[in-house]
């Protein structure tokens, strides 16, 4: 099977809804129809740990029943949406792809999954996540190519939702675990503004750069429940929901965009930069101003601030995450995979004044990144070092940082192909203008997807 941009259309619902309202489909159909893909496909993509049909049927009946009656609860109401095993669901265990975990069950929701659910979202079942959401990988495969990766840390997301089993899914993010999967598997992801989606109730990230995100079929179905998840459930403590509409920007064009490198051009293959410089072309060909690091001083130190990020990053989960992974290695270490077990001894040789730093350096990194505002609409990137690679490692993190240790948001747009596989965009912009940066991106894809003039 080999992706293509141009053609390829993943499960989506927004479409669908009016639908609902006018009688000629329900959403126990629309289920019925993931059911089916679930079924066919899940044997070889093994995208879930659990799954609970029973209980989505009967609220797929319960929300055709609304509809039918003109009172959907939310614009997710019906949704078949899945859930990324590291948050607490009453009616699965969360095993953190952990042996530690097997069978653990709390019996509770976590605050994500309980407004998805007071909303009439359908959930279907738990994602395969990586140990701990950094650590050895689970049994997911790519749907495009099943002897390839998903990518990590929400390889069962990525998977499901480029598989078309469901129109979206939750992930959480750190080192580009929502931005890469999607890349890896052709869906759209939004990696929103820090704290702008509650993430209590599961396996606590690091928390000043853990973050919750949205995979889906179409970049709607991403703002729209990311959107919608945000001003119902909350952002995390101290942060604000997301700001906009509940319903798709419009489209719109950027006047400027700063072409970024980070680190991870260096580790990027002349074939995949040529891909990426040839769709830079085309919006220049669009009337797009594409700005690199050589002809703006400001963005070349930028730059640098990139590569000093990687050794920022370390620290920051280190430390942040010295508890509870420092416990469980005392305790349990023969149930710890080696990166697991590595991090928890490493982090405590990290002492409060070196965090300190980290710290300081960061609040100072954010406000040089709100500054490029003046100048530019978007950044524009690469979202990984190319396709999915063979094999099950979760694939080079190495441009998934910025965005989480800046707190800024970042869309992947899966616009490009590279050897038949997905490969994807990645657009971040400026703290809070999640909305405006959803217009940037729902305006690229008629631009790199349209013939030319």
């Amino acid at each position: 099977m080999s992706y293509d941009p141009k053609s390829t259309r993943l499960l989506t619902f927004y479409d669908k809804v009016s639908s609902f309202h006018d009688g000629t489909d329900t959403p126990r159909a629309f289920l019925e129809h993931c059911i089916e893909t679930i079924e066919s496909r899940e044997p070889t993509v093994r995208a879930f740990v659990n799954t609970s049909i029973d209980r989505a049927r009967v609220t797929a009946d319960e929300a055709s029943s609304r509809y039918k009656k003109g009172s959907p609860l939310s614009p997710l109401d019906g949704m078949p949406i899945a859930i990324k095993d590291v948050f607490e669901t009453e009616d699965m265990p969360m095993q953190l792809g952990s042996p530690l975990f097997d069978g653990y069950e709390t019996g509770w929701d976590a605050a994500s999954v309980y407004f998805l659910r007071r909303g009439g979202a359908v959930v279907v079942g738990k994602t395969v996540t990586t140990e701990f959401a950094f650590g050895d990988p689970g049994p997911a495969r790519n749907p495009w190519d099943i002897n390839r990766t998903p990518g990590g840390s929400s390889s069962g997301s990525g998977a499901a939702v480029g598989a078309s089993m469901v129109p979206a899914a939750t992930g959480t993010q750190v080192r580009g675990s929502v931005l890469r999967p999607a890349c890896y598997c052709g869906a759209w992801a939004l990696k929103p503004s820090h704290g702008a989606i509650n993430t209590r109730g599961g396996f606590p990230s690091p928390p000043s750069v853990g973050h919750l995100g949205i995979l889906a079929g179409s970049i709607a179905d991403a703002w729209i429940t990311a959107y919608w998840l945000s001003r119902n459930a909350g952002g995390d403590a101290g942060h604000p929901s997301l700001k906009g509409e509940a319903v798709l920007p419009k489209a719109q064009k950027p006047a400027r965009i700063a072409k970024i490198e980070s680190a991870g051009w260096e580790e990027t293959p002349p074939e995949t930069r040529e891909i990426f410089n040839d769709m830079l072309q085309k919006l220049e060909r669009r009337g797009v101003e594409i700005v690199s690091r050589e002809e703006d001083a400001d963005l070349e130190a930028y730059e640098q601030d990139l590569i000093k990020l990687r050794e920022i990053m370390e620290i920051t989960l280190a430390y942040e995450g010295r508890w509870p992974l420092m416990m469980y290695a005392d305790k349990r270490p023969e149930k710890l995979g080696d990166r697991v077990r590595n991090r928890a001894i490493s982090s405590a040789d990290i002492t409060p004044e070196q965090y300190e730093e980290t710290l300081i350096w960061s609040a100072a990194a954010k406000i040089r990144h709100e500054a490029l505002s003046k100048k530019y609409d978007a950044l524009i990137t690469l979202n990984a070092t190319g396709p999915a690679p063979e094999g099950m490692p979760v694939g080079n993190a190495v441009y998934g940082e910025h965005s989480s240790q800046l707190g800024v948001p970042a869309l992947n747009a899966p616009l490009l192909v590279q050897d038949g596989m997905p490969l994807g965009i990645q657009l971040f912009g400026y703290y809070r203008r999640d909305f405006e940066l959803v217009a940037i991106g729902h305006w690229l894809i008629h631009a790199v997807l349209r013939d030319e003039d």
